[in-house]
């Protein structure tokens, strides 16, 4: 009796073990999609604290928890059944409609450059009729807007952290994604709710607080508007780097390695150069280099836009 109890006993810890090492994987293969979908999770945490903007200071966490519950939403419900379907069905298809949205990105990233250069900006339709609207159906509308924007955004991060774990088997591949979603979500809203309201835990060290927290409190005041311009400025670099490095290896995969080869050649050249650093220069080369092939596309999807005929009406 005694040994059968300890044969199971060792059956149970023996299966424990394979689900803890189960969860590891997943919670590292999470990980890695997660990193690979980086460039466009900095641009959704620099775009949402416009959505705040211009209401009361006990407004903007809840406001914040309905755009984060409707991007889990998007990310769960909408987004994860129908890139399972695709992996499953149609992998072929992952890196065309990954290059697609790399192009998005380069897009996206090439339009911000051109408003900064040229000193024009999209503006919001909806800032303008607030003031007819009540505060309810205004935080409706904004709350709407920001889910519909964080929408384009979701689906590239599960389809590039897709495109991570396309190869493990189904279950694992949606528990992933899931795991995904989640934690991406938490951090984007998370960071998001804190840069919003850092302003007001300044304002109140400002008033409140002693001589050194004073200080601090004012200058988290003056710092934050820096902080939202770099996280413009970072966001954007970030959308020109991963939608060019998506676009090189895209094209590696259909048979046109030449760009990617030249640019990762010229990336560990540089790195030979300089032994002392040469994981970092190696880094830094590739991304530039990708970075511009993606502000070259941009710009030319951008300029293809501008030219339409009509533009001008429809804007």
């Amino acid at each position: 009796m005694s040994g059968g109890l300890v044969a199971l006993l060792d059956d149970v810890a023996a299966i424990a073990r394979l689900a803890a090492a189960s969860v590891d994987d997943i919670g590292a293969a999470a990980g890695r999609a997660s990193m690979k979908a980086v460039g466009v999770v900095v641009d959704d945490t620099a775009v949402t604290p416009r959505y705040v903007t211009g209401f009361s200071p006990d407004r903007e966490l809840p406001i914040i928890w309905r755009i984060a519950r409707g991007s889990l939403r998007n990310k769960v419900v909408f987004i994860l059944p129908a890139a399972l379907l695709l992996s499953q069905f149609l992998p072929w298809a992952i890196t065309p409609i990954l290059m697609l949205g790399g192009a998005y990105l380069c897009f996206e990233g090439a339009e911000k450059v051109y408003e900064a250069v040229s000193g024009g900006a999209h503006h919001d339709e909806a800032p303008q009729d607030a003031a007819t609207l009540s505060s309810a159906q205004h935080e409706g509308q904004m709350v709407s807007g920001a889910i519909r924007t964080d929408f384009i955004l979701s689906a590239e991060i599960m389809a590039l952290s897709l495109s991570e774990v396309a190869d493990e088997p189904l279950l694992s591949r949606t528990l992933i994604l899931v795991v995904v979603a989640v934690l991406i979500t938490a951090l984007v809203y998370g960071v998001v709710g804190l840069i919003v309201k850092m302003d007001d835990l300044g304002l109140k060290l400002a008033r409140s607080g002693t001589g050194a927290a004073r200080a601090l409190g004012r200058g988290l005041v003056r710092g934050m508007p820096a902080v939202l311009a770099a996280l413009s400025v970072i966001g954007t670099a970030a959308m020109l780097w991963v939608g060019g490095h998506i676009l090189l290896v895209g094209l590696e995969e259909f048979g046109v390695a030449g760009p990617y080869h030249a640019l990762h050649d010229a990336a560990v050249a540089a790195g030979h150069a300089i032994p002392a650093l040469e994981g970092v220069v190696e880094w830094l080369v590739e991304t530039l280099g990708s970075a511009v092939v993606g502000l070259i596309v941009g710009g030319i999807i951008v300029a293809l836009l501008h030219l339409r005929p009509g533009r001008k009406a429809a804007h």
